[in-house]
């Protein structure tokens, strides 16, 4: 099995044109598609049970913490996106924060914070969400304040009532959540727009909004690291209030911790376990928040090693066979690509690409000159290109096939990949991660270097 999408079995099922095209033209640019990630059948499915297992608990007022480990090119993007669709077809709000050392230092949850409401999206709203939940929230107190038998002519009395009493647990720790966002309606009901933005910029976390709408929204300063912590509760808060079964939060690519100074590092470390223990402790209800990192951040010196506290929470035993791998642990790990299971992915993508194009005879024309053998050289092409790192090779497969073999047999009916194509990768082509694999090996010794006298 390899780990780059769900095990749901497609087979007869329609694809609509927008999602097959949205899919095939993200892994042209070498991307992870955003969404329609369902239609790369291939392998989620032993994590399927207690994905949803997890949702439900989240979903009933619990609160989950998932760690996910895999090499660079192993699916972990791949893998929160998949989660991220699944929890959105389930009424939940996703977002999904890339982690990095200049602009969202874990370090400061304040910036974890304002990147998680600028890239939040629900099944209906793309990010930013925040402002359109909020309207929700508040039209759900209205509802609830009419079906509690308030008058039209009471509702805005009803109303701060029932936001003080939902917001009661999140003022304790963060007061000027709730205050913000009375004055954010107060802006809307005296149909000031320009200062109900700017509040609601300044419940998103960020920073520099204008003193004249922090002002009248009776809010002052900037959102801090400790004020994070409640500004999340109360969005969970209004996500639940507003018909949302809870929030999946992605924190992808924490292994860059490992190459920021050791006084961040340090203290995005202890930033994590703390996250992690709120988590557990039931602070944060509807929250399932996931992190993702290479084998080398979990265990090595200059990760979560470096932090005991978190590596005792974090610890989960990968000494077994990975089929073995238990998916409820509070690690998991994805294994890498083979080269028959890039084959098996490679023949879906072909069969999806196919799918939509618009003849028969096309369709028959991909299918016969990518047929399976193709696709398999092309993978031990890649794969060698790459130092024989196959398992890193998913993203360029993807986009050589889609880009420089299917494009042009569908475009040229003279094309054929196996007399008109070879392989080249130039370092546009290539990650940073993958130039450096795909660099010759240094020289040993002086003697094996090749000089031209």
């Amino acid at each position: 099995m390899n780990s780059f999408g769900s095990s749901t079995p497609r087979a007869g099922a329609p694809v609509g044109a927008v999602r097959r095209r949205a899919v095939v033209d993200a892994l042209r640019r070498g991307a992870v598609p955003e969404s329609g990630l369902d239609l790369l059948a291939t392998g989620l499915g032993r994590f399927e049970q207690a994905v949803d297992e997890e949702l439900d608990t989240v979903a009933a007022g619990g609160s989950v913490f998932k760690a996910v480990r895999g090499e660079y090119g192993s699916g972990k993007t791949f893998f929160a996106r998949w989660l991220g669709e699944r929890a959105k077809r389930r009424t939940f709000a996703v977002a999904e924060v890339q982690v990095s050392e200049t602009e969202t230092p874990l370090h400061k949850l304040e910036t974890v914070y304002r990147r998680l409401t600028e890239r939040l999206t629900t099944a209906s709203f793309p990010p930013s969400a925040l402002r359109p939940v909020a309207d929700a929230w508040f039209y759900a107190l209205e509802e609830d304040a009419l079906a509690d038998g308030a008058a039209e002519s009471e509702l805005p009395q009803a109303v701060e009532r029932l936001l003080t009493a939902r917001l009661a647990e999140v003022s304790r720790q963060a007061p000027a959540f709730a205050t913000a966002l009375r004055g954010y309606k107060q802006s809307l009901d005296a149909g000031d727009e320009a200062t109900a933005a700017a509040v609601m910029a300044w419940l998103g976390g960020q920073p520099h909004v204008a003193a004249a709408a922090r002002r009248s929204a009776g809010v002052r300063g900037d959102l801090d690291h400790f004020g994070a912590f409640g500004f999340l509760q109360g969005l969970l808060t209004m996500l639940k209030d507003a018909g949302h079964a809870g929030l999946v939060l992605v924190l992808d690519e924490v292994e860059t911790l490992q190459r920021v100074r050791s006084d961040a590092r340090d203290k995005a470390l202890n930033a994590l376990r703390q996250l992690i223990d709120e988590v557990h402790s039931g602070r944060f209800p509807g929250l399932y928040l996931v992190i993702t990192g290479t084998p080398a951040f979990y265990d090595g010196q200059q990760g979560v090693q470096r932090l005991a506290p978190l590596a005792q929470r974090l610890a989960t035993d990968f000494t077994t066979d990975p089929r073995f791998d238990n998916p409820r642990a509070v690690q998991i790990r994805l294994p890498g690509f083979t080269e028959e299971s890039l084959t098996g992915l490679g023949a879906t993508i072909r069969n999806l690409y196919a799918d939509g194009v618009s003849s028969p005879d096309s369709a028959e024309r991909i299918k016969r000159l990518a047929d399976d053998a193709y696709l398999a050289d092309l993978a031990r092409a890649v794969g060698g290109a790459l130092g024989g790192k196959v398992g890193v090779a998913p993203r360029l497969y993807l986009k050589k096939l889609v880009g420089d073999v299917l494009d042009r047999i569908y475009q040229f009916d003279d094309f054929d990949p196996r007399t008109h194509y070879k392989l080249t990768l130039s370092s546009g082509d290539l990650t940073a991660t993958e130039r450096n694999l795909a660099a010759p090996p240094a020289a040993a010794s002086a003697d094996d270097l090749d000089l031209d006298l």
